[in-house]
């Protein structure tokens, strides 16, 4: 396994990040304890997880999982760098009028105590923001985020979803407070999607925050299975994805036979291959997948084949503003 620094902090975390969305929905939890063990043992030590995950009114149930799996013991906890977040609604009616999305003080305490609760521990290694709260000031914000390090609850503070300003504003108002802010930001990026590259990515870079990138496969567009007409279970929109960018898909399959290597691992070997990422979050349903997937580290793209990629695949031509202007 590739290790790498977490952006500017001096904490390494594996390459590959373990995500966790599948546990309790479509993986159950005797697979999700294989999973997790086998990934561990691979060397996969950073593992991505959510309040919201289970969804619904089952939203928890994934923390639940990971939370028994950790109290199984074998310095499971502690060979595990852990991440959870919030933001979501989680239908607590102890919440009251507060059981909406958004990241107050309130919710923010109320919320990773119920996280830790599931996870049976008393602190995550990484708290996360789940998306950018358009209401709560950096103000509040960072007096509850503060809190929560003082309190040894967690180690480091990270954002989802935020735009590239988002990150700049969020990092000088924890400047004036003489406080580390934020070190990582969790973003969607692939092939078919690379908007990112514009803002989120040299501002990332610039603040010294990595990237984790979720969705690399777009869903599972770039999963291999793009292409094949007996998928039974393609959503709507996973179809309308596919119609759109079948000619680049058609010549993505035909590159990665010349390799000799899975779609899969070949768009995950590209998201390896930027600077400006940590890596990407996989989210095996299965041993199998998660086994299939660790061969994506030992993939080397070289020049000629990442060219190959951008033509298939063209993103918004570099940062903003050189890549729309002189």
């Amino acid at each position: 396994m590739q290790y790498s620094y977490l952006g500017r902090t001096g904490m390494k975390v594996s390459r590959l990040c373990l995500g966790t969305m599948n546990f309790g929905v479509s993986t159950d939890e005797k697979e999700a304890f294989r999973i997790m063990d086998e990934a561990l043992d691979a060397g996969i030590n950073f593992f991505d997880t959510a309040n919201i995950y289970g969804w619904g009114e089952n939203a928890g149930t994934t923390e639940r999982i990971v939370g028994r799996w950790l109290a199984q013991g074998g310095n499971r906890r502690e060979r595990t760098i852990l991440a959870t977040k919030a933001y979501e609604k989680m239908s607590d009616p102890l919440d009251g009028p507060n059981d909406e999305k958004g990241l107050s003080l309130y919710k923010i305490r109320r919320h990773l105590e119920g996280s830790l609760r599931r996870l049976q521990t008393d602190h995550v290694e990484l708290y996360f923001m789940h998306h950018i709260d358009w209401r709560t000031g950096w103000e509040e914000l960072w007096e509850a985020l503060e809190g929560v390090v003082r309190q040894g609850k967690a180690d480091y503070i990270g954002s989802s979803n935020f735009a590239g300003w988002h990150l700049v504003k969020a990092q000088a108002a924890a400047k004036e407070r003489k406080f580390m802010g934020l070190v990582v930001e969790q973003h969607i990026y692939s092939l078919l999607n690379r908007t990112p590259e514009l803002e989120v990515l040299p501002a990332a870079q610039d603040l010294g925050l990595g990237v984790v990138a979720w969705s690399p496969l777009a869903g599972g567009v770039l999963g291999g299975n793009a292409l094949n007409k007996n998928i039974s279970n393609r959503t709507a929109q996973q179809a309308a994805v596919i119609e759109k960018h079948r000619a680049s898909l058609e010549g993505f399959s035909a590159l990665c036979r010349e390799l000799g290597e899975k779609e899969a691992n070949v768009a995950l070997a590209w998201v390896l291959a930027n600077p400006a990422l940590t890596g990407p979050i996989i989210g095996p349903r299965t041993v199998e997948q998660l086994r299939d997937t660790l061969r994506a580290t030992q993939i080397q793209l070289d020049d000629s084949t990442l060219q190959r990629l951008d033509e298939l695949f063209p993103g918004p031509g570099g940062p903003a503003p050189e890549s729309y202007s002189w």
